[in-house]
């Protein structure tokens, strides 16, 4: 199966080896387990299968490694038993419980309560075994909240038979588990989604998104998608819109108001199936927006002396924001699989077949955002064709689509209507494999005739999809374009139309037009160029008021930059919420100027005043831009396009430049160091990775545009 790592019914789990299930686990995970986790494994198979000799007899269903749809989290054991859902998590070699360790497999509990369809009316248990504590719980009861979770129980590995014991005395009369548990769709309950709006709505998530688009403008694009959603409903029809917008002119937010405006439509209860989700592929937008409303909503309900935990705001929030890739995963685990013939099927053994969803996911309205930055198919098809990531179970060959392809053939699913909303960065792939806005076209175009295409005329541009727009829809007889998809900006949000334009300028190397948009925009929005870093960090500290943030930015090709004191922020999406969220005082936060995050790391992400620490990568040398990558040792090895991947490179190391240099809200320093121009007695340079004249044509270059030096 690929929603766990083994299950079996009692009676077969009594009856195998131990090596054999032990064998399935191992096969059934992609790369190589930790030691680790293979001995719990071990052990865990040794204690159930204890546990479980008691009820041979019993119609009971046994699930190891058990993934909760679309929330990337696994749960250790699952037991179904006399229709109770016992949802149980090892500490293998524990002899103490520890808060964290309540607080995991109660979040386990609470997430089936949520978002697990045929969990909904069960009764969930969530048991924590450390298997070397001597003690068990005695006071089984439900929790306070009404919702048919039982508080946590605690056991060591001789308790475990007798709780379950206990547990089922207590509750003997519990409705049957639906038989199709495993597979169960992912539908969050009408009271997940009142939490999610009431935590939506307390927060200025202006705030967190820099929005600084004019509010007419922004209303008026939501509107007329919440139109074209209407219509698509009235007429059964399957529609797709495409929205653009300058750096910080309000995308994210305009994702996050639709699905939060589309859920409810002005009632005050959810209305029934016409829910929404803003999905991501940026892990370290998703987190930090969940995190910043999540913490917001936690301490406001301390404020007033509510009795809640943080993990109870994340998962509130988490309905309205996630990671693509989980909704991508979910509906994966739905085909026939290997595929033949190049055509995807719904295998019927493992997918539910809902009264209005089919076999597609419970939203009608799916919001992509950066959907420019969704894989080409080559990368997914590699992808899936190795399993994945290490722990994903999922391997599919010869996989026929794009990732833009099967997101659209997702929502196709449906038997009734659906919308996809692609909110649009131009110029603004970064990484090997992202496909740009072309390839959502050419889906359109071969495989999905039928859907309705909704457009901003500013998609035809040159930034997006190499300005092949209107040639790729030449010929689709089904597109609309609307000056509304696209994100206007106001005077008082003057300095986010002029910088997208000066950067613009800047990076096309149109120097005369870059000099005249700097002097326009120099005094509402401060450039300033230096080459040294000391000076870019004192003019940060100087600029920064009260709770506005700083931050250094790197591109992830960068390589030279520790003898300047600066050091990478480290890759995971816990990393970059405390850069941005973390006060001011903590050494992780992004004012502390000592770790600089990448173009990976803040895209979709703005701070208030930043430093672009521009290294040899990207160097102007003889009226061009010339690309470098570090060996990692000795050497920059220069990027000419020879090759399409090579081209590819070229354009997302140029991208990289464009994102990093548009997420200042307020203001930025532009740092090209002098690099080292010593020599040894002997009369050798004293650092040949960074000599002076890697960065002296781009110095130049932009002291040509007239930029303030400090």
């Amino acid at each position: 199966m690929s929603r766990c790592l083994y299950n079996s019914s009692f009676e077969n789990f009594i009856n195998t080896d131990e090596n054999s299930i032990f064998g399935a686990l191992c096969d059934n995970y992609h790369g190589d387990a930790l030691t680790t986790t293979r001995e719990a494994w071990k052990s865990e198979i040794s204690i159930i299968k204890g546990v479980l000799s008691k009820y041979a007899g019993k119609n009971g269903q046994v699930i190891f490694e058990y993934d909760i749809p679309r929330l990337d989290k696994r749960i250790d054991v699952v037991l179904l038993l006399n229709g109770i859902v016992f949802c149980v998590e090892f500490k293998v070699g524990e002899s103490r419980i520890l808060e964290s360790d309540i607080d995991q497999v109660l979040d386990y509990a609470l997430d089936l309560k949520n978002f697990h369809k045929f969990s909904q009316d069960n009764l969930i248990v969530p048991i924590l075994v450390a298997t070397k504590y001597h003690n068990s719980s005695t006071d089984i009861k439900m929790s306070v909240y009404d919702d048919r979770v039982v508080n946590p129980l605690v056991t060591g590995e001789a308790g475990i038979s007798n709780l379950i014991s206990k547990v089922l005395e207590k509750y003997p009369n519990e409705p049957e588990v639906n038989s199709d548990w495993i597979i169960s769709p992912y539908a969050p309950t009408p009271t997940i989604i009142e939490a999610a709006k009431t935590l939506y709505e307390s927060h200025s998530v202006e705030d967190i998104t820099r929005h600084e688009a004019d509010k007419v403008s922004t209303d008026a694009t939501i509107a007329y998608i919440l139109d074209v959603i209407q219509k698509s409903k009235e007429n059964r029809e399957k529609s797709i819109c495409f929205v653009t917008g300058v750096p910080g002119a309000g995308k994210t937010l305009v994702g996050l108001d639709v699905a939060v405006r589309q859920t409810y439509q002005g009632q005050d209860k959810p209305i029934e199936d016409e829910g929404a989700v803003y999905l991501s592929g940026n892990g370290p937008l998703v987190a930090v927006l969940t995190e910043a409303l999540a913490k917001d909503n936690y301490q406001k309900c301390r404020e007033r002396s509510e009795n809640k935990k943080l993990s109870d705001s994340r998962r509130e929030v988490g309905k309205f924001i996630q990671i693509i890739h989980r909704y991508r995963d979910n509906m994966l685990a739905k085909i026939k699989n290997p595929v033949e013939n190049g055509v995807l099927e719904i295998d019927t053994e493992k997918a539910v077949k809902l009264a209005q969803s089919g076999y597609g996911e419970v939203e009608h309205v799916a919001i992509f955002d950066e959907a420019q930055r969704s894989w080409t198919h080559k990368r997914l098809a590699d992808y899936l064709k190795r399993g994945g990531t290490y722990g994903n179970k999922l391997k599919v060959t010869n996989f026929p689509m794009s990732e833009a392809a099967f997101l659209i053939w997702s929502l196709d699913q449906r038997e009734d209507w659906a919308t996809i909303i692609c909110l649009v960065g131009g110029g603004q792939e970064i990484n090997t494999g992202e496909a740009g806005i072309a390839e959502w076209i050419v889906a359109l175009n071969e495989k999905f005739p039928h859907w309705n295409v909704y457009i901003s005329p500013k998609l035809t541009e040159a930034e997006y999809a190499e300005g092949k727009v209107n040639e790729l829809l030449e010929k689709n007889n089904k597109v609309t374009y609307s000056d509304h998809l696209h994100l206007a900006v106001s005077l008082r949000s003057y300095r986010a139309e002029k910088l997208s334009a000066f950067i613009h300028a800047l990076l096309a190397i149109e120097p005369i037009t870059a000099a005249e948009l700097y002097k326009e925009i120099k005094d509402k929005y401060p450039i300033v160029l230096t080459r040294d870093m000391e000076k870019a960090k004192r003019w940060l500290h100087e600029k920064v008021r009260g709770t506005e943030r700083t931050g250094v930015l790197i591109t992830k090709e960068s390589a030279r930059f520790k003898p300047l004191g600066i050091h990478v922020l480290p890759s995971g999406d816990e990393n970059a919420v405390h850069w941005f969220l973390e006060d001011k005082i903590d050494t992780r936060a992004s004012n502390y100027l000592e770790d600089a995050a990448t173009e990976i790391q803040v895209q979709g992400l703005e701070l208030d005043y930043t430093c672009l620490l521009w290294d040899a990568d990207m160097r102007y040398e003889n009226g061009k831009w010339h690309f470098y990558r570090f060996n990692g040792q000795t050497k920059w090895v220069e990027q000419t396009p020879t090759s399409e991947s090579k081209q590819d490179l070229i354009k997302y190391m140029l991208n990289a430049y464009r994102v990093l240099l548009t997420r200042a809200r307020a203001g930025m320093v532009i740092c090209v160091p002098e690099g080292n121009g010593n020599k040894t007695v002997s009369g050798f340079w004293e650092d040949s990775t960074r000599l002076p004249e890697y960065y002296n044509g781009t110095y130049e270059y932009l002291k040509s545009l007239g930029i303030e030096e400090i």
